[in-house]
């Protein structure tokens, strides 16, 4: 397997653990990988009157550090944004007022952390 499938496989797994871990509290997974022009959303989840955004970082070790460092301020502005394109897509199917959660799901290995409220 080449580094790029190696990472992307990594990738998928930690965002599949991410998914179960929302699941398994009784929060509907809605979309998954859900891309526009501005990037792309991991996981949007829904339960209530919220919906969270999720970005997930998946790294195989700790060797580089904790996997949520790499959510950036500029990367949080990105998912603020996204989030913002997304609720409107979805106006009809996620009601008119939602609140909105932004989470982070740190993965080492098969190690699941999730910060949730991550950022404002």
């Amino acid at each position: 397997m080449s580094p790029r499938n190696a990472r992307q496989a990594l990738g998928a797994e930690g965002e599949r653990l991410a998914a179960a871990w929302y699941q398994a509290r009784r929060f509907e997974v809605v979309d998954r990988n859900w891309r526009c022009a501005l990037g792309e959303i991991d996981l949007v989840c829904k339960r209530g009157g919220v919906v969270v955004v999720v970005e997930v970082k998946t790294r195989a070790t700790g060797t580089f550090g904790h996997p949520a460092e790499a959510v950036t301020p500029a990367k949080q502005r990105r998912l603020r944004r996204l989030a913002g394109r997304w609720l409107e897509e979805h106006r009809e199917s996620s009601g008119h007022r939602q609140a909105v959660r932004f989470d982070v799901v740190a993965v080492v290995g098969r190690r699941i952390q999730v910060i949730e409220g991550a950022f404002p």
